[in-house]
């Protein structure tokens, strides 16, 4: 499975965006997904996680009614819609496919995309 990251950008507080995340091969709808984060000198983390059905979600307490993810299995893509952004919210953001073991870990994830930039300004 390849997997592409777009979206990112630079926004205003306050703003938002939408990152999408394009599988490659066949298999994407029976895979879980996650998106991940790291921002300068800090260790990567879990923003959320969507079961291969969609019906299932996970996020992390900092993102947590402000954040949306989803998934378009026909389309091979799965999307963070991120509302209400903060400057905290300033990383690099990592898609990531068919975990083994608990969602909230990078270790458990066998397929990374390259991941895109998100800047917001004060």
């Amino acid at each position: 499975v390849q997997l592409q990251a777009s979206g990112g950008g630079l926004v205003q507080a306050g703003g938002s965006l939408r990152l999408s995340c394009a599988a490659s091969g066949r298999t994407f709808s029976s895979y879980a997904m996650g998106w991940f984060r790291q921002a300068p000198a800090k260790e990567r983390e879990f923003v959320a996680a969507i079961g291969w059905h969609g019906g299932s979600t996970d996020y992390a307490d900092s993102v947590k009614g402000r954040f949306t993810i989803s998934r378009d299995n026909a389309r091979n893509t799965v999307y963070l819609q991120m509302n209400s952004l903060k400057p905290e919210d300033t990383a690099v953001y990592y898609c990531a496919a068919d975990p083994r073991g608990s969602v909230y870990y990078t270790n458990s994830y066998n397929y990374w995309g390259q991941g895109t930039l998100v800047t917001v300004s004060s």
